[in-house]
Parts: C-alpha cells; structure tokens; sequence
C-alpha cells in the first residue's frame, strides 16, 4: 500500500510540474508576442529625440500623438487605406468563394481524376509565391494590367490553403446527415448551403479571418505592381515614410504601423473564439 501511495504522490509531483512548465512556457511566448507589440506602442507615442535615448525608455515622457498626425499628413494615408480596404475585401471574397467551392467538389462529388486534382492543390501548397513572382510579374505586364487593381488580385487568387482546410473539414462531417440530406432531394448548391456550411461554420470563419489578415499584410506584389496611391495598399505606401540616408523618423513608422494593425487586430478579438474552433475542426473525426 505504502508503494502505491508513493507512486500516486510521484505522479501527482510530475503533473503539477508539467501544469508549472506549462505556465512558464505559456508565459515566456506571450512575452515574445506582446513586447514587440508594446514596444511597437510606445514608440509610436515618443517624441523623435526620446526614441534615441540609452537605456531606453519603456514609457514615453511626456506621450505626445504628433506620429499620428505626421503618418496622415506626410503620405495620403486614406488613398492607401482604402486601396488596402478594396484589395483585401476582393481578393479575401475570391477566395473564400472558390476554396469553398473547390473543397465541396473534392470531398463530397464525385467525378474522374478527383483525387490527381487534389494531389495538385497539395503541391501549389509546397511552391513558395516567390517563386512564380518573375512569369506572373512578365505575363502581367504583357496584358498591361501594371499599377492596376486586376493586376495586384487576379494573380494572388489562389486557394490553394483554403481548398486543402476546407476539404478535411467536409470530410470531417457525419454521412449520415449528408446522406439524409440527398435522399430528400436537396441538390448540390442546396446541399452546400443548407448542410454543409452550417455545420462547417467555425471553420468557415477560421479560414476567412487567416485571409483577410495575410491580403490586410501582403507586401512583394502589390509592391512590384503598384507605382503611386492609386492601388499602392498601406503596407507599400507606409514604407515612404522610411527615409534612404538612414535617418528614419520612427515615431511616424510606428504610428502607422499601429494604425495598420488595428483593422486586424479588432478583427482577431471579435472572432478568435471561432476561429480556435475551426482551427480543432475535424482534428477528430466522429
């Protein structure tokens, strides 16, 4: 008996270790996430000299927002905005339209070759964008589509992630229902909206908030493709406010970085309890 005791109580040592390692670990990420963001923060409330100093200085004294006003008035922050604003709604649609579609096809029709077509979307998914940057950069130029909204969405709507999400997690779905659901007459569209949407939701939301924060943050093309405000998003018209001899005023790039990040963030805090779900979606299938 007493062995059995002192086995219990080592196991009950070891698992309040682990909870303790867990916290730490927990912890020291959330420091390497929320510093870099504070810091962000701060600086973006510092006047130009205090952002220099040694040691450096964790609050701002005193704050100011004269970053904000010099972000809006040294670049046309609202042209960029609203650049951004278009690409990302378009582009974020795009996809969310076609990875849904294109999951329903490979997971819940069939039809010859499914599964090679599937085996393709995989391999889009190993290709890096930087790849295919120089033939799309040639082929869009070619159709003159340069510093044009075309020219910065068409090549980027891929689905390539969204297909692949949203597959397992139509797999994930009970027959059953799907099944019951055919043999009432419900069609294919009706089938998608009626049924497997509804039951897909959280993964749904998942899969749109991950696109619209990576379109909200896409820099290399819309860089190569845009010349000035008119379809320049804010990623690519915030680096102006950098200056070449290597005196950059922080303070205004900060703000601005702030001011870009807060769409998403506001975005993240209202939906990241569905999107935890749909991340765990389909991780076990019933």
């Amino acid at each position: 008996m007493s062995g059995l005791a002192h086995g219990a109580e080592a196991a009950s040592h070891r698992s309040r270790g682990m909870t303790v390692a867990g916290y730490v670990a927990m912890v020291l990420v959330l420091l390497v996430v929320a510093v870099p963001l504070f810091w962000i923060v701060i600086t973006s409330l510092k006047e130009r000299q205090d952002i220099y100093v040694r040691p450096a200085q964790w609050f701002p004294q005193p704050g100011t927002t004269a970053n904000y006003h010099d972000v809006t008035t040294r670049i046309p922050f609202l042209d960029y905005f609203r650049n951004s604003l278009v690409i990302t709604l378009v582009l974020s649609a795009s996809k969310i339209v076609l990875g849904v579609i294109s999951a329903y096809a490979l997971s819940l029709l069939r039809f010859p070759g499914r599964g090679l077509v599937f085996l393709v979307v995989i391999a889009a998914l190993m290709v890096p964008n930087q790849i295919t940057v120089i033939s799309n950069y040639a082929l869009v130029a070619q159709l003159g589509w340069r510093n044009t909204f075309q020219g910065i969405i068409v090549p980027l709507a891929g689905v390539a992630f969204g297909t692949f999400l949203m597959r397992n997690q139509f797999l994930s779905l009970p027959g059953e229902i799907i099944e019951a659901a055919r043999l009432d007459g419900a069609g294919p569209l009706k089938l998608l909206w009626r049924v497997v949407l509804p039951m897909s939701w959280p993964t749904l939301v998942a899969f749109s908030l991950i696109t619209v924060v990576n379109e909200w943050n896409e820099y290399l093309w819309p860089f190569l493709m845009s010349d000035d405000e008119r379809t320049a998003p804010l990623p690519v018209g915030l680096t102006l406010l950098q200056n070449n001899d290597g005196v950059t005023n922080w303070g205004p790039v900060m703000a601005g970085t702030v001011l870009a990040m807060l769409p998403v963030l506001v975005l993240f805090l209202v939906l990241q309890r569905q999107m935890i779900k749909g991340l765990t979606a389909g991780a076990v299938k019933s």
